[in-house]
């Protein structure tokens, strides 16, 4: 059985890849391939098998020697419970009957004790000295799941789609392939009648298999079910199983072609872009938890595919590092997974860290199916990984024996480099997932934005309980060298405000949580018009990934620098309100149009327009940041004047106009500057003690009371005081030397003073700045018609890089111009540089000069970019 050639063509086109061809083997390594009608099956269980267990070389190791350990006690504590279990219980306290979660997590614990009898180098288990007794346990678990709790499809599918379509099949699905020779000795029906109701499962599917139209059938989760199908197709056998096999693979390979916006397949927008951005549940930025989700199993599906002769997989490879340069390594910083691409898992304990250790995993084993220099910089990245993270990645956690021994023998190769797949400086924009990453080898600087195609946040199943403001210009500053867990992570979300997360404009408001406002994780309303269930379109529209309802969201780069902004809206809710439920509740957002300007020592920030049209206090954030409660934290600052400024000490904020401000922790080594420039406004600035209980932000969590100590610096607005202008920027690292600086060179601002940072306009229809030392004019125009400044003309919305390079010796200055379009809806936009009249040097194709009266007009083609950035550089003629 092959996948044919123009099959995978039409699936495939989009990421440019020639084919996905039959091969003799996978990799060079691979063993010679089997023969006979029944070759390929079994060697995909072979492998599958292997890939649970290991083999009795890769066990032998002492490097696995950890998660054989693990394995065990996984086991041996799953049949403890099985000894306590009440009368509808498998397991002790996993009652059966009503809770799906507890019925998936049954299945679990039934493939991790299965998994211990297959697993070479066990022996018997401790206690437990007979495994073919272990392994009828199981079988009988299996019979009296499916008698009683799974195998009626009248009482089954209550709760979360999730648990009846891919975890409980994963689980159930993997125990079969482990015991397959057991099942067939001994309950040889099981095998059938498991996968017919599996089967019978996948109701958001279509007769019984995948639908790619389904909205339950995309990317992380079309990977997980087709990954299953695979398996299950080769306990079938015969022809009908090589038909599912063939279905699965056609139906995977789907989830490797680059989403193109303007011509989506099946309506599905969930997948990897060609700006790196990662999207799930259609408009949620989703790379540090579904796509960190999708790149293990594709991964892992490369292995069960390895010498079966099903697909060359070798031509996947190269897709799937994109995903990793383009995609992942932008937003691992250090070893820690950027809060801005984990939706509702940023209320998770152990995130961050143990993100990156599964990306780690799954890159330790593309690398294995890579060549050349590709191969290197995988595994340099591993290694870079590895040497980066606190903690290291614990290979004790990995999914597979065999990945703990390629992983080991990684590590200790010499020839191999540790490498980021990141440059030192590097700036992305993610416009098709609304984010920015702006790295330098000090920090990290990360920006979610949301708008009419991107959610603001994803709230579900209890998960991230305090979510609004999270994608309305909420920054996370990562500083080098610091543990991130101290930073970042669930503790900053449960001891900060989530009115008072870095960067965002609130209102002065209390908000309640989906349970508080229902009594239930969701709005619960289905004879309403809009029909309100669990997993209902509408609750996913209004409650669970609310978009933004302004278009205007995007930015340009120019080599490591970049710009972005953002008119910061009401989501759908709001604005849907005459539509909705009386019973449903609506929340009114506060106005800002905003701008973020990337430098190199700056991070620079203009909002306009701020203020709330309801009459309520408004609270611009400019920065929240935690330390533990005996890290010895200062603040300090001065004036606009010059004399110096700290905090009164008292118990609540302090007020003042400042001219600087400098957050230092001397216990971790780490400071932030921040720099007002001429707005005049005053600065509300507290460090206090918080303490609250993690569950605050996850119905999940441990009651856990954490501890910090909260800075923060912001900006407030009475009632009824109308819209402002703010601007300032972000110094990671900056000493007071280096702020007295800028204040004394820089101390005219706005009006165009001596220093190097000055702002040139600052409202709701155009924001723009000047770095004399960068030769640098940043601008992002935000309404129709023309809109002038620093010699730029720029038509209607658009965000504008420009760049002078200083002539050298005979070879006069050039200048480099780099155009978006952040609406991404325009067919072209135009930018006029007044002056000499020049001439392009190199230019992105597409890409239009031409002289005019009183310079030279340029215009870019920004037809179905997608927020794409296009660039020219240009000299005198």
């Amino acid at each position: 059985m092959e996948i044919t050639r123009r099959r995978v063509l039409s699936l495939l086109s989009a990421t440019g890849l020639a084919a996905v061809l039959p091969a003799h083997a996978a990799t060079a390594e691979a063993a010679p391939l089997p023969t006979g009608p029944a070759a390929g099956p079994e060697r995909l269980l072979t492998n599958a098998v292997g890939m649970a267990a290991g083999t009795s070389a890769s066990n032998s190791r002492a490097e696995t020697a950890a998660k054989l350990a693990a394995v065990t006690e996984a086991a041996v504590s799953h049949l403890a419970a099985m000894e306590a279990a009440g009368e509808d219980e498998l397991f002790s306290g996993l009652p059966l009957g009503t809770d799906d979660a507890n019925l998936n997590t049954t299945f679990r614990r039934l493939y991790e004790i299965a998994l211990a009898t297959r697993t070479p180098g066990l022996g018997p288990l401790p206690g437990h000295p007979d495994p073919a007794a272990v392994q009828r346990r199981v079988i009988d678990a299996l019979v009296r799941l499916h008698e009683r709790y799974y195998g009626d499809q009248d009482k089954g599918y209550y709760g979360n789609w999730f648990n009846w379509e891919i975890g409980i099949s994963t689980s159930a699905t993997a125990t079969l392939v482990l015991l397959a020779d057991q099942l067939a000795d001994q309950r040889p029906e099981l095998t059938r009648t498991y996968l017919a109701t599996m089967d019978a499962y996948l109701r958001n599917g279509k007769d019984g298999d995948v639908d790619l139209d389904s909205r339950f059938h995309t990317g992380a989760n079309l990977a997980d079910i087709t990954t299953n199908r695979l398996l299950q197709g080769a306990l079938t056998g015969g022809s009908a199983g090589e038909a599912r096999i063939r279905k699965a693979l056609e139906d995977q390979l789907t989830v490797y072609a680059t989403v193109d916006p303007y011509a989506l397949k099946h309506g599905v927008t969930d997948g990897y872009y060609a700006d790196g951005s990662f999207i799930q549940h259609h408009s949620v930025a989703y790379t540090g938890s579904y796509g960190k989700g999708l790149l293990t199993r594709v991964v892992q599906t490369l292995k069960l595919l390895d010498g079966t002769g099903y697909a060359d997989t070798s031509a996947l490879v190269p897709v799937i590092h994109r995903w990793v340069a383009d995609g992942f390594a932008p937003v691992i910083f250090e070893g820690w997974m950027m809060e801005i691409v984990k939706g509702r898992a940023v209320s998770r304990t152990g995130t961050g860290y143990s993100d990156t250790a599964a990306v780690a995993e799954a890159v330790t084993d593309l690398s294995a199916y890579a060549a050349g220099e590709r191969a290197t910089a995988l595994k340099s990245y591993v290694k870079h990984l590895h040497t980066a993270s606190r903690p290291a990645p614990d290979p004790a956690r990995f999914v597979s024996p065999l990945t703990v021994v390629r992983y080991a023998d990684l590590l200790a190769d010499d020839s191999v480099p540790a490498a980021d797949l990141n440059p030192a400086a590097r700036h992305t924009a993610f416009n098709a997932m609304d984010k920015t990453v702006h790295r330098r080898p000090g920090y990290a600087f990360a920006l979610s934005r949301s708008s009419e195609r991107i959610s603001k946040y994803e709230y579900m199943s209890g998960e991230n309980l305090m979510p609004w403001f999270q994608g309305d210009g909420a920054h996370y500053l990562y500083l080098a060298g610091q543990d991130q867990t101290q930073a970042y992570g669930v503790d900053h979300f449960t001891t900060v405000s989530p009115y008072g997360l870095a960067g965002v404009t609130a209102p002065v408001e209390r908000r309640r949580t989906v349970p508080e406002l229902y009594g239930t994780p969701y709005y619960d309303n289905p004879d309403h018009p809009l029909h309100f269930t669990a997993s209902s379109e509408s609750q996913n529209t209004y409650v669970y990934l609310p978009r933004g309802t302004s278009r205007h969201s995007g930015g340009a780069v120019l080599d490591a620098y970049g710009a972005a902004g953002m008119v910061q809206s009401d989501d759908f809710a709001y604005a849907d309100r005459a539509r909705l439920p009386d019973d449903f509740t609506v929340y009114r957002n506060a106005t800002a149009t905003k701008s973020w300007f990337l430098l190199d020592e700056e991070i620079v920030v203009l909002a306009a327009g701020v203020g709330d049209r309801a009459g309520r206090a408004v609270t611009t954030t400019v920065d929240a940041r935690i330390a533990a409660p005996d890290d010895r934290v200062t603040v300090t600052g001065a004036r606009p004047d010059g004399t110096r400024w700290s905090p009164g000490g008292g118990s609540g904020p302090d007020t003042g106009r400042l001219r600087w401000l400098r957050y230092a922790n001397h216990t971790r080594g780490t400071s932030v500057g921040y720099l007002f420039l001429g707005t005049g406004h005053p600065v509300t600035v507290a460090l206090e003690s918080v303490t609250r209980s993690r569950r605050v932000v996850r119905t999940a969590n441990p009651d856990t009371a954490v501890t910090r100590q909260v800075f923060g610096a912001s900006f407030r607005q009475a009632p009824h005081a109308g819209q402002v202008a703010l601007a300032y920027a972000l110094l990671p690292h900056a000493t007071e030397s280096a702020l007295r600086a800028y204040g004394q060179e820089g101390k005219e601002g706005e009006e165009g003073g001596d220093g190097p940072l000055a702002v040139l306009a600052n409202t709701p229809r155009l924001q723009a700045v000047r770095h004399t030392g960068l030769g640098l004019v940043a601008a992002n125009s935000f309404t129709t018609g023309h809109h002038s400044v620093a010699g730029l003309r720029l038509d209607g919305p658009a965000s504008v890089l420009v760049r002078h390079e200083r002539a050298k010796g005979r070879h006069r200055g050039r200048i480099t111009v780099a155009a978006s379009d952040p609406t991404m809806r325009r067919p072209h936009l135009s930018v006029l540089l007044r002056g000499r009249r020049l001439t392009a040097v190199t230019a992105d194709p597409g890409v239009k000069t031409r002289p005019v009266p009183g310079g030279t007009l340029l215009r870019f083609p920004t037809h179905h970019a997608y927020g794409r950035t296009f660039t020219v550089t240009l000299r005198e003629r």
